[in-house]
């Protein structure tokens, strides 16, 4: 269960990424659903989808090396 919360941040700086290098060029990435949004005065690149994606990549792999 540890490795869900290792696996966590992870996936973050995965979608942070990858949302940023797609939606900085225009696209939505198709399923990837990526959308800009704002946090206060701060505007970022998301995307669930692919944060989930990256999560459970992370979290399949952290597994494996248990």
């Amino acid at each position: 269960m540890i490795e869900l919360f290792k696996a966590v941040p992870l996936g973050s700086i995965l979608t942070y990424v990858v949302a940023l290098i797609v939606g900085s060029q225009g696209s939505r990435g198709g399923y990837l659903a990526i959308f800009r949004q704002e946090i206060y005065q701060y505007e970022m690149w998301w995307s669930w989808p692919l944060f989930f994606a990256g999560t459970a990549l992370a979290w399949g792999i952290m597994t494996l090396q248990r």
